[in-house]
């Protein structure tokens, strides 16, 4: 047996559990939208979004304190900050306002767009270029998104839909430098120095929200506020960039193409919204896509 034979099961064994590590990202986020409208439900949108990044920053300090880790080199700085505006800051808040006036499905559809836009990102920031098939599969993928939310708004598009775009781009970008930076230090310490270096933003914005939306506290509000602070900005974000410096960037978007139909099965269970006929068509095309990117060459 070569060297290299000796080595390709450890790569594969790599490979697989950061195939599995950005699939649990996924199923995290794709709790995203149904939690964030259970946590309006006793908060304003800036409110929620300030306790989310208050809350995050609060556990993510305490394992940084707990393990000692080192402050970042200065040379990541710069990294952690397009992460910290994308993925604390940006993307949330702007899906939150377009929660109160978009329903969770039709956001859930149109963010479905998120993989291509992180990939293309991630060819210009790292000068990679994927494969014509895997181009041709991310392609089709975000053809099958458009049609379905196409489908499920009726041809028209809603109100909150100008924020869902900005919330595309500065997450595609928060989660290209995320998962750059996940190359260099593990992936809870980047999301972790992210929600600290928006901390003092994060307590400020909370205590000016919180006086003009004051919280009405209920048990749906609760548990959307803990999820999307503990369950979708910490753990989520920490196995997904793990999973990224894995198996690449651009790989690991193309698996959020499942996100956005994880996301209408949590909002019939949870949320109690109507699920098409055509959402299991779309499921096993947008499947059929990821299958196709991951067995690319990138």
């Amino acid at each position: 047996m070569t060297a290299q034979d000796s080595a390709t099961p450890h790569t594969s064994i790599a490979v697989g559990g950061g195939t599995l590590l950005a699939a649990l990202g996924v199923v995290a986020f794709s709790l995203t939208f149904p939690s964030t409208v259970w946590g309006l439900e006793s908060f304003g949108p800036w409110s929620l979004v300030a306790l989310r990044g208050t809350l995050a920053a609060l556990i993510a300090g305490g394992f940084l304190l707990t393990l000692r880790v080192p402050v970042p080199e200065r040379r990541h700085w710069g990294g952690l900050a397009v992460v910290g505006g994308g993925v604390v800051v940006g993307f949330p808040l702007l899906t939150t306002l377009a929660l109160e006036t978009s329903t969770t499905s039709h956001a859930a559809v149109v963010v479905g767009l998120l993989p291509l836009t992180t990939a293309a990102l991630a060819a210009v920031r790292t000068g990679r270029r994927p494969s014509r098939t895997f181009w041709l599969a991310a392609l089709a993928g975000a053809a099958v998104v458009i049609a379905f939310a196409v489908q499920q708004s009726g041809g028209a598009l809603s109100a909150g839909d100008l924020y869902l775009f900005g919330a595309l781009l500065v997450c595609a970008a928060g989660y290209t430098e995320g998962g750059r930076l996940a190359r260099v230090m593990p992936g809870w310490q980047v999301i972790g120095w992210a929600l600290i270096g928006c901390l003092p933003l994060s307590v400020a914005g909370a205590a000016a929200a919180l006086a003009v939306e004051p919280a009405r506290w209920t048990a749906h509000g609760a548990i959307g506020l803990v999820w999307v602070a503990a369950g979708s900005t910490f753990f989520g974000l920490y196995v997904w960039y793990r999973g990224m410096a894995s198996i690449g960037i651009a790989k690991a978007s193309q698996l959020q193409l499942a996100q956005p139909l994880l996301t209408l099965v949590w909002s019939v269970l949870l949320l109690g919204e109507h699920l098409t006929p055509a959402a299991p068509v779309a499921a096993v095309a947008v499947l059929v896509c990821i299958a196709l990117t991951q067995r690319s060459n990138t």
